[in-house]
Formats: C-alpha cells, sequence, structure tokens
C-alpha cells in the first residue's frame, strides 16, 4: 500500500480546523456534500477502516482517485468529509455502508500509508460571487435544464425536480443536479474541486447543455425507430388483412398476384429440367419474403434472368454460299485467303450444321477490318452479332459472372450477350483478346478456356445463374493485335487468321470503294460537291500514314473533307477539286517524307527491317566509333535479345576482321558505340543480327552501304543466317518506304506467299545463308571511303 497512492497538493492551506481522518479512496464515484450514497468495502484494509472510524466519531475522507500506470494510484487534493450513517456485514465479511457527504477539504500530507491511508485535511472554504443577480440567473437555468432532463432521462426519478425546485443554495444546486447526472467522474470531480460557486455554476450549466443535447438526440433516434417499426408493422398486419380479404373473395389461393405471374411464366418457358428446378426452389424463397427486404430483390432478379435467357430462341441459318461470298467481297477488299477459309467454314456448317467448328481468331495490325470481317460472317449467316470488348479485362467474373450472394451481383458478359440478343445461336466477337490482364480477382483468360472449348460449352456453368447453359449453337470469333501475350492454352483453342496489312495499291482501292463514300455520307456530303482524283489519295497514303491498316488513311480522308464541308458552309457553290498541289490547305505539310538516303549516305549506317503489332517498319541500325579500350556502347531502348545479337555481331566481325580488311588493333583502341534511333520506342526481337554486323562492317571498313537495301535476319558466331517471323509485314514495310531489294533468309523463300504479287513485282529479293552474301550485294556498289 505504501507506494500505490501519492497526493499532489498545490496553494497555501490556514492550520485553522485541520483534522487527521482516515482515507477512503474512490474509483468509480466522488462523493459530494449533502449526498447520501450506498456503498460497499471489499478489501480487509478498508474493512479495518470503517471499524475503526465507527469506533470513534464515524468521520472519514473520501476521496476521487485516479489509476496510473503500474496499477499506482493518484488522490485528487480535494476530496469530502463523509458521515457513516450505517454499515452492515455479508457473510464474506464486506462491508455495507451508507454515507453522507458534510463538507468539503483539502487533503494536506499523508501521515500513515499501513494497514490503511490516514491525512491531514482542512475544510475548503468557498468563494462566494458578489454579482448576486448573474448567479440567480444561472440558479434559474440550470432549473430550467435539469428539468428537461428529467423528461428525457426515464431512470431519474420525477422527485428530484420538486427538491431542486427548492433548494436555495447556489452551491448546493450545482452539487445536487451534477451529482444525479450519469457523467464520468472526472467530470464530476472537477465541479467538486470548484471553490467559487459563480464558477462552479457555470461548470455545472455546461455539464447540463452536454447532457441535454445528448438526450435530444437519442430520444430523436429511438423516435426515428420505433415510427419505422411501427410502420413495417402497420404494412404487415394490413397485407396479412388483404390476404384474408382475396381470400374470403376467392380471388387468391394464398399466393401474391406477383408469385403467381411469376409461375405462369416458368411454365410457359418450358425450361430445362435443371434450370426450372432451380427458378422453383427460388420462387418458393421468394414467396416467403417482405417485399421490402434485400434478399427479395436478389432473388426476383436471379428469376428475372432466368426468364429473360433463349433457352429455345434461335435464328436460322441462311447458308447460301455465292451470296456469303458476295458480301464478304462487297464489305472487304483483297483478303482472299482469309475469305476463303470463311466459305469453307459456312461450307462445313451446311452439310453438318450441328458441326463443332473451330474458333477463328483474326490477329493482325490494328485497322486491317478484323471486327468488320464478323459482321459480314453474321451478315452473310443471317444471325445476330454481339461485340464483347476484353481489352482491359481482369476480372474473372466478368466471363463466370459473380456468386449470387449480394445485392449488385450479375451473370458474366456471355450471358448478359445473350440476353441482349435474344437468341442462343448469335455470333459473338471477343474483341482484343490478347489484351486480357491477371490481378488478384482471377484469371478471365482461363475462364474463356470452358468457353471457347466446343466440347465443353455445351455445359457452362454461370456463377450467378448456378445451372447449366449451352453455347454450343453460338460462333465465337476473337481478334488480337499481338498473338505472343495470348496464354498457351487459350491460343490452342483458336484457329489463327493473320491479317498482315495493305500494299499501296490495296489502299487506295479501299479509299475509293469504302473509305471515301462513308466519309462523304458522314459529312453531308456528295461527289458534286468534291473530287478527290487517285494521285492525291495516294500522295496521303505515302506522305500523310505510315501504317499497315487503313485507319488512319481514313482519318486523313476525314481531314481533308471537313475542310472542304467548312469551304460550302461558308458561301462556296463550285465543285472543290483537291490537288497535290492544294492538299497541304487541308492536312498541312507531309509527316513522312523517304529519309533512307539521306540517312545511309554516311558508313556506319544500314536499313533494317522489324515486326510490330502495328505492322512491320523499317529500322536504321548506326554504329560509330571513338578513341577508348574497345568496350561496346548499345542505346535505343534496346531489349536482351537485340543486345545479344548486337554482341553477337561483334564478335563476329572480329573474328572476320582479317578477311574484310580491318586493323585488329582498332577493337583494343576504339570504343563502339550501336544505337537505334527512336529512344523513347523499345525495340526488341530475333531480327536485327544481320543489319547490325553490316553496320559494324561498313563503318570499320568506311564504305556506306546501299541505299536502296533493306535487310533482315538473325546470324550465328559461324556467320550463318537464321530465319525470322513476319516477313509480310517486314517486306509491306520496305515496299512503303522505297525499298527496291530486300535481303531475306533462304529458309524465309517459302513465306513470300503471303505477299501480294505486285509487291514482289516491284521489289528484287535476295535469299542468303551466310552474312558474306550479305557482304556482297550491301557493298557491291560502294568503296572505301578516302581519308
Amino acid at each position: 500500500m505504501s507506494d500505490e497512492y501519492q497526493v499532489t497538493t498545490n496553494g497555501e492551506f490556514s492550520e485553522d480546523t485541520i483534522r487527521e481522518l482516515p482515507v477512503l479512496p474512490s474509483k468509480d464515484l466522488v462523493l459530494f456534500p449533502h449526498m447520501v450514497v450506498p456503498w460497499i468495502v471489499e478489501p480487509p484494509n478498508l474493512v479495518k477502516l470503517i471499524d475503526d472510524a465507527l469506533g470513534s466519531d464515524r468521520t472519514i475522507a473520501v476521496v476521487f482517485s485516479k489509476e496510473r500506470e503500474q496499477g499506482k494510484m493518484d488522490l485528487k487534493r480535494v476530496g469530502t468529509i463523509g458521515l457513516i450513517l450505517r454499515m452492515a456485514k455479508d457473510d464474506e465479511g464486506h462491508a455495507k455502508l451508507i454515507i453522507q457527504g458534510v463538507a468539503r477539504v483539502h487533503l494536506l500530507e499523508l501521515t500513515e500509508k499501513e494497514p490503511y491511508l490516514k491525512a491531514k485535511v482542512q475544510p475548503a472554504k468557498e468563494v462566494v460571487s458578489e454579482d448576486d443577480l448573474e448567479v440567480q440567473a444561472l440558479m434559474v437555468n440550470i432549473r430550467q435544464s435539469f428539468s428537461k432532463v428529467l423528461e428525457l432521462s426515464p431512470n431519474l426519478p420525477n422527485e428530484l425536480g420538486a427538491i431542486v425546485l427548492n433548494i436555495t443554495d447556489p452551491g448546493m444546486l450545482a452539487d445536487v443536479v451534477v451529482s444525479h447526472l450519469n457523467i464520468p467522474p472526472e467530470e464530476k470531480q472537477v465541479v467538486l474541486e470548484a471553490l467559487d460557486i459563480k464558477k462552479r455554476l457555470e461548470i455545472a450549466i455546461e455539464i447540463l447543455t452536454k447532457q441535454l443535447e445528448i438526450l435530444e438526440l437519442g430520444h430523436k433516434i429511438q423516435s426515428r425507430v420505433k415510427d419505422q417499426m411501427d410502420k413495417t408493422q402497420r404494412e404487415f398486419y394490413l397485407r396479412e388483412q388483404l390476404k384474408a380479404i382475396k381470400k374470403e373473395l376467392g380471388e387468391s389461393e394464398g399466393a401474391p398476384e406477383e408469385i403467381e405471374e411469376l409461375k405462369a411464366a416458368i411454365e410457359a418457358k418450358k425450361l430445362p429440367e435443371s434450370a426450372k428446378k432451380e427458378v422453383e426452389r427460388e420462387l418458393e424463397r421468394l414467396s416467403k419474403m417482405h417485399p421490402s427486404s434485400a434478399e427479395y430483390t436478389v432473388s426476383r432478379d436471379y428469376i428475372d434472368w432466368i426468364l429473360a435467357l433463349p433457352w429455345h430462341e434461335e435464328t436460322e441459318d441462311h447458308l447460301d454460299l455465292e451470296k456469303a461470298e458476295e458480301i464478304l467481297n462487297q464489305d472487304h477488299y483483297d483478303l482472299e485467303k482469309v475469305k476463303n477459309r470463311i466459305i469453307e467454314y459456312l461450307a462445313v456448317r451446311k452439310l453438318k450444321p450441328d458441326a463443332k467448328g473451330p474458333i477463328l481468331c483474326f490477329a493482325g495490325p490494328p485497322g486491317t477490318g478484323k471486327t468488320s470481317l464478323g459482321r459480314s460472317i453474321a451478315k452473310a449467316l443471317g444471325r445476330k452479332f454481339y461485340r464483347i470488348a476484353l481489352g482491359g479485362v481482369r476480372d474473372e467474373a466478368e466471363i463466370r459472372g459473380h456468386r449470387r450472394t449480394y445485392v449488385g451481383a450479375m451473370p458474366g458478359r456471355i450471358i448478359q450477350g445473350l440476353r441482349r440478343v435474344g437468341v442462343k445461336n448469335p455470333i459473338f466477337m471477343l474483341d482484343e483478346i490478347d489484351k486480357i490482364g491477371t490481378d488478384f480477382r482471377g484469371d478471365p483468360a482461363s475462364a474463356l478456356l470452358e468457353v471457347l472449348d466446343p466440347e465443353q460449352n455445351a455445359t457452362f456453368t454461370d456463377h450467378y445463374l448456378g445451372v447449366e447453359f449451352d453455347l454450343s449453337k453460338i460462333i465465337f470469333i476473337a481478334t488480337a493485335n499481338v498473338l505472343e501475350t495470348i496464354p498457351a492454352p487459350l491460343l490452342d483453342r483458336m484457329e489463327i487468321l493473320e491479317l498482315s496489312g495493305y500494299t499501296l495499291q490495296e489502299k487506295l482501292e479501299i479509299a475509293r470503294k469504302y473509305l471515301i463514300p462513308r466519309q462523304l455520307k458522314a459529312h453531308g456530303l456528295t461527289r458534286r460537291n468534291v473530287s478527290i482524283p487517285k494521285k492525291v489519295v495516294s500522295r496521303i497514303i505515302t506522305d500523310y500514314t505510315r501504317e499497315a491498316g487503313v485507319r488512319n488513311l481514313e482519318r486523313e480522308i476525314a481531314g481533308v473533307l471537313r475542310g472542304v464541308a467548312k469551304r460550302i458552309a461558308m458561301g462556296e457553290t463550285e465543285k472543290i477539286v483537291v490537288s497535290i498541289s492544294n492538299l497541304h490547305e487541308f492536312l498541312g505539310p507531309p509527316r513522312f517524307e523517304s529519309e533512307v538516303a539521306e540517312r545511309t549516305r554516311v558508313p556506319g549506317v544500314v536499313t533494317g527491317l522489324a515486326w510490330t503489332p502495328t505492322g512491320g517498319e523499317i529500322l536504321f541500325i548506326e554504329a560509330t566509333k571513338m578513341d577508348g579500350n574497345g568496350k561496346l556502347i548499345l542505346t535505343g531502348k534496346l531489349g536482351d535479345v537485340m543486345k545479344e545479337s548486337a554482341q553477337t555481331a561483334l564478335s563476329l566481325v572480329r573474328s572476320k576482321a582479317k578477311d574484310l580488311k580491318i586493323d585488329s588493333e582498332l577493337f583494343q583502341t576504339t570504343d563502339i558505340h550501336i544505337h537505334v534511333p527512336a529512344g523513347a520506342v523499345p525495340k526488341d526481337g530475333p531480327s536485327a543480327g544481320v543489319a547490325t554486323a553490316l553496320a559494324l562492317i561498313s563503318l570499320l571498313t568506311e564504305r556506306p552501304a546501299n541505299p536502296k537495301v533493306a535487310v533482315t535476319g538473325e546470324i550465328t558466331l559461324r556467320g550463318q543466317v537464321l530465319p525470322v517471323g513476319g516477313i509480310k509485314e517486314k517486306v509491306l514495310a520496305a515496299h512503303r518506304a522505297g525499298i527496291k531489294e530486300v535481303i531475306l533468309p533462304k529458309r524465309n523463300k517459302k513465306d513470300l506467299v503471303d505477299v501480294p504479287e505486285e509487291v514482289k513485282e516491284v521489289l528484287k529479293f535476295h535469299f542468303i545463308q551466310t552474312l558474306d552474301e550479305a557482304i556482297n550485294i550491301v557493298f557491291s556498289n560502294g568503296k572505301r571511303k578516302k581519308k
């Protein structure tokens, strides 16, 4: 006990009427003067304190003590003298008291700590305010506020109101009011320590006001809850009465009208057995729910989805192959290989309507007509078409649906699409299937494996529906820009049809047959308003676009027609002829110019060919040298594969230094820097090895490369040339850039079958097996530059 208590005192006190009294610490209760409270004392040392006090004058000092860390207590400096009115002990020896507060006292110092606390105390002198009028006003406010508290507090006896009205002493009024409030003992201790009567009244009115706000807010909340409950009970009672009335009138057998309508709709729908069993179970649950509950909405939405799906509705196929071929030719220029495959697909459908055909995937750069091909197939078959954009989808629930455990759950996009088209055999276009993502919400690509498998999708189960739905009647067509990002199992489900890009002649025909008429209609113009000659369209293609598809070409044509529409809207009446001389007025200066000859004029630069997701491109590989110690520097945001190709090319050139008449000391005293321009664009892939080796040879032999030649292929350390991919895209890129000769690996000769004939007629192809053959071609006209 000796270290458990500490008394904090401040101020100076008179020694008049100083007494030594036993101290009873109080943790939960603050004793006010004139207050009578029951008390239970359990610790044996405090029971002895009570016995000793009863043996003398029955007075003790009751002091509020606040618990500190490690179980220690802080005794407050102001307490109350308590008079023990009555005491009794129970069977366990605990003392049950009734104590009356007598007066406030100051604790001066502790005199004893064992077996219980004793302290010297001095009566506290209260300060009476001279402003009697303000004190009276505070007393009036306290009485009014306390009467309101009594009205809102059912636990306080109403007799307190009369007692408070009859108290004339301001200090006693504050003590009595605060002692009966349900507030923390710390706040009551503040009032006990307020010896200035006016200050005590102000503290009391502040506490009363706060307590009154809390009680009023609680009363409002309770009233609102009660009103809501009363409303719900009243509605339930009225509905029960309405049921009874309808039953007496024979209008219903007890089921609500809505439930009866849903039952009739389920019977008329002729659902499969599993779906019918599930929806009837849900309807049974629905009939037992209150319409205002959240579960009612969930169950009702589920039944609506089941009834809205096309379980048996189909469209009839029009398998006229000649008509289908005509539609494909009307909607798309060229693409003969793709069109033939589509006709073959439709032919098998005609001979065997229930055939489980492959999933077609149109792969190619943007703007090559992948999505519009799907629309043309739907048009040829007479089926409904629905496009599902998969770009950026990361949640598996987008395919399989959300589980039906919360408000707002929905089926996946497959089921949603079936509800929108209203038939079970539409054509679904899975657009941008290569751009599906994966995160903590699951893998949508894995969910598509079941959807796109003809052996499994007849029993596809959406998480929301919870029943099987037959997807085998749907024709799925996918589109992609890049095949490398599609997971291997998903890629295995599909047959790839590649759309590589268009030549200049093909773009001219597409612009003439499709793009210009479509944009004329979109801009409110006709051919009587404007004329765009073929040579102008050709100039737009070469000087303002550099793409595999025709999307940017259509934008440029739209730009020309916007300028024409502006002139006509401003009053020009004559037909506007767009010419090469005034083309810049509509589109500005040319964006692309041939720079091959200029870039390859100096030694160390070779024109390479690269494949990108948006088609093929030419690539300038530059090399330069400087004094150093044989270090190789690579820049241009190259990937690991291209870095390894550059290192392989340097090693190969060093091994052939004697044959190429290169001073071998150069490799010890010179640093070589290889750079691929457009440094902000990432570049990688096994196709720049030959071009890099030729750039190094051009630099070290000081012979410029032939500007009319572009090269692609990978090399080995022995100088062998390996085949690469994307031949069609690369050849078309060379054609667009004005290249005349293309060097390809010999094993890629078979890939030229996909290149259009008009391109093969213009370009000259060299097929090589070793780097020496490429050197002879690229430097056939180049002479060693004299120093």
